[in-house]
């Protein structure tokens, strides 16, 4: 037997309570309250099994407004349908009434029909709405899945490159979330909604997809970076702030102005000691600032190929102490607020139980919302969510889509509408000319087909085709996931998937390779990729004649003395320009580190001489009032042999001859410069002042 709907009567009149009871109980459970003290008491112990409120507004003790006032102030108006049963039809008392959040009104004396009309048309209309609570909820919880998958894969590329565990931005973002919970109930300095609490700490997942540009061999070196290894490093912020600075769509979006921000600022520090711009204070988000001191924390108290974990309470005092950078006071006071809570969280952690918030509960606050209807509230939830979607398709660049069998329809990301030429949402793609410009019918059918084949148990299939884009075809490779129905048996209701480009997607490759190879300043090789490009042509079976040439400027820290360090980069930058003109083909040039630059040269026997005099003399210049002048130092291989790093060493040797004789010309090396050096320690020159330390 179904369960009856159950009301709640309040009216300190016993007949009309009969009256009432008379007319709906028949259909309806009944409870009765005489006043608005005892309807209270029932609301706090049986409000959820309530499906309405019939409410008096004459009465003894608390009158009807006094009960509506409480129950707004306890939030339960938008669980309860409330009708106002009164002879009172003053226009004051209505409008008051209404806007307390009544339903409606029915006056005495009562007729059967309309009474048990508006109660059914009142209950009906909730119950709709909690379905469409439902609805919503299960909406916002399937496109957080989808989102969070989003985030981990992304975050996963980074992470499996790093060697660390998936974890990592897991635990980032549940430490973000706890500080900006906590900061906004300390202060109201920052203005942080509960909805930027949100997306900073979805954009945290971000902080360091800048790593993608980062040597293998510099991001997990299990020793101490290098001077030259760590600013390589250091560039991760910037380059990943430039990746979704590049993204054609969405700019104006705040997931992804707070990514961009976080990217790029993460490693800022509040004394100005941070990188990359140096900012001091609250001129770093404060979005960065959380970011970075999550990011600190779990750095600390995680396994790394360099060392092992530090406990919760030695990473807190680590960081209060300042051992790990500068920190602002506030979030560091709030890190020892929640230094228990936060050990519990991630200690309780589990990766298939997240810890959000409901998503019911989500739903039924934002209907407390008074500013939007709950139609405006539905698609301002939805509009959320489409704009994480798009934004991570945007990041993959790929052309996601969304196939529903009934009705037939095709929902694409925006990216991948702008890619081909199409609507975001297509009805019946299966016949529409457009489509099938795009995709031959014959590929359509085989496809179709595919998907139809799968099985719920076993549901991804690839497909490789050809796409039109535009006018172009290009080969393409289609990813997707079949849907089925939860009927039994269960029955086919169409697919998600993606499609990529492999002829773009090769160049996308190409570009972060290319990033991961220059120096970011002059645009020539990084001293770590011309290591491996010298290494193939020495370890080559043909053994022919190369030299290796190691230059730098002489008096170069003049120039940022004297003009500032952003002169001194154009000075380094006008260098680049003048090698990379002068230089072949075949020839690699490399900034080693600060003025310090690197050639290899292959040549003959009679060449080697006017090749090196034509370079040095082009790289002996003037940039603007700065006279640029070099020494220079060249290691031949029919000399010291084809080993890289014996002669690197020796070209090294020849450079430093040529200091110690009084800069602003070229030496080769020869067995004398071994002699001298068996005598006299690199570490008696000064790298800083250019000059020999006097001993």
């Amino acid at each position: 037997m179904d369960r009856k709907e159950k009301i709640l009567i309040v009216d300190d009149s016993e007949i009309n309570r009969a009256i009432l009871t008379d007319m709906l109980e028949s259909q309806y459970d009944i409870i009765e309250a005489e006043n608005g003290v005892q309807a209270l008491a029932i609301l706090k112990t049986q409000r959820e099994e309530l499906s309405l409120l019939l409410l008096d507004l004459i009465m003894p003790e608390l009158d009807g407004f006094g009960v509506l006032t409480a129950i707004n102030e306890y939030n339960w108006i938008n669980e309860i349908p409330v009708i106002i049963i009164s002879a009172e039809n003053a226009s004051s008392q209505v409008e008051r009434a209404y806007e307390l959040g009544v339903i409606d009104f029915i006056t005495r004396p009562f007729n059967t029909l309309i009474v048990q009309r508006r109660v059914v048309n009142t209950i009906l209309i909730y119950a709709k709405q909690k379905k469409l609570i439902s609805m919503v909820a299960d909406q916002i919880r399937e496109k957080e899945q989808s989102s969070n998958l989003m985030i981990e894969i992304l975050s996963h590329i980074v992470e499996f490159r790093n060697g660390e565990s998936g974890m990592h931005v897991v635990r980032v973002r549940t430490i973000t979330e706890l500080l900006l919970k906590y900061i906004i109930k300390k202060t109201d300095r920052y203005q942080i909604s509960e909805q930027d609490i949100s997306i900073i700490s979805m954009a945290s997942a971000m902080h360091d997809i800048g790593k993608i540009s980062i040597p293998d061999e510099v991001l997990n070196k299990p020793g101490k970076l290098t001077d030259e290894e760590f600013a390589i490093m250091k560039t991760h912020s910037e380059k990943g702030a430039e990746m979704l600075k590049n993204l054609t769509l969405h700019q104006n979006e705040p997931l992804v102005k707070t990514a961009h921000d976080i990217c790029r600022w993460h490693h800022e520090r509040y004394d100005g000691r941070g990188y990359p711009d140096g900012l001091v204070g609250d001129a770093i988000p404060i979005s960065a600032q959380v970011v970075a001191l999550a990011d600190v924390y779990d750095a600390l108290t995680s396994k790394r190929v360099y060392k092992p974990p530090f406990s919760h309470e030695e990473a807190v005092n680590m960081i209060l102490d300042g051992q790990c950078g500068s920190f602002n006071p506030l979030v560091l006071e709030c890190l020892t607020d929640l230094s228990d809570i936060l050990k519990n969280e991630l200690d309780d952690y589990m990766p298939d139980n997240n810890k959000h918030v409901d998503m019911h509960i989500v739903a039924n606050q934002i209907l407390n919302y008074d500013e939007l209807t709950a139609s405006e509230r539905t698609l301002h939830l939805l509009e959320h969510e489409r704009m994480k979607y798009n934004f991570f398709a945007d990041m993959t660049q790929e052309i996601q889509f969304e196939y529903t069998l009934s009705p037939a329809m095709v929902t694409l990301s925006n990216y991948g509408a702008t890619k081909l030429g199409l609507d975001e949402i297509t009805m019946n793609p299966m016949d529409d000319e457009r489509v099938k410009k795009i995709m031959d019918p014959n590929s359509i059918k085989s496809f179709s087909e595919a998907l139809r084949n799968t099985t719920p148990e076993d549901p991804v299939i690839t497909f490789d085709c050809m796409i039109n884009y535009k006018g172009e075809e290009r080969y393409s490779r289609i990813v997707a996931r079949s849907i089925w129905t939860p009927d039994e048996p269960p029955e086919y209701a169409g697919a998600i998937g993606k499609a990529i480009d492999i002829h773009e997607s090769k160049i996308r490759l190409n570009n972060l390779e290319r990033m991961a190879s220059t120096d970011p300043l002059t645009g020539l090789l990084n001293h770590t990729y011309a290591r491996k490009h010298i290494l193939d042509k020495l370890t080559h079976p043909s053994k022919r004649h190369f030299a290796m040439v190691i230059f730098d400027l002489d008096h170069f820290k003049d120039a940022n003395d004297t003009y500032g360090h952003a002169f001194g980069d154009q000075v380094l930058i006008h260098v680049a320009k003048k090698l990379s003109s002068s230089i072949r083909m075949n020839d690699i040039a490399a900034r080693v580190g600060g003025d310090e630059f690197l050639i290899f040269l292959e040549y003959n026997t009679m060449e080697i001489e006017p090749i090196i005099h034509r370079i040095f003399d082009s790289l002996t210049d003037t940039y603007e009032s700065f006279n640029i002048s070099i020494s220079m130092g060249i290691a031949e291989t029919k000399e010291i042999g084809f080993d890289y790093d014996e002669l690197f060493h020796a070209a090294d040797q020849a450079l430093y001859t040529v200091k110690r004789s009084g800069r602003g010309q070229y030496r080769f090396y020869d067995d004398s410069m071994q002699q001298m050096f068996s005598a006299i320690s690199p570490i008696d020159y000064d790298e800083n002042t250019d000059n020999p330390k006097q001993s």
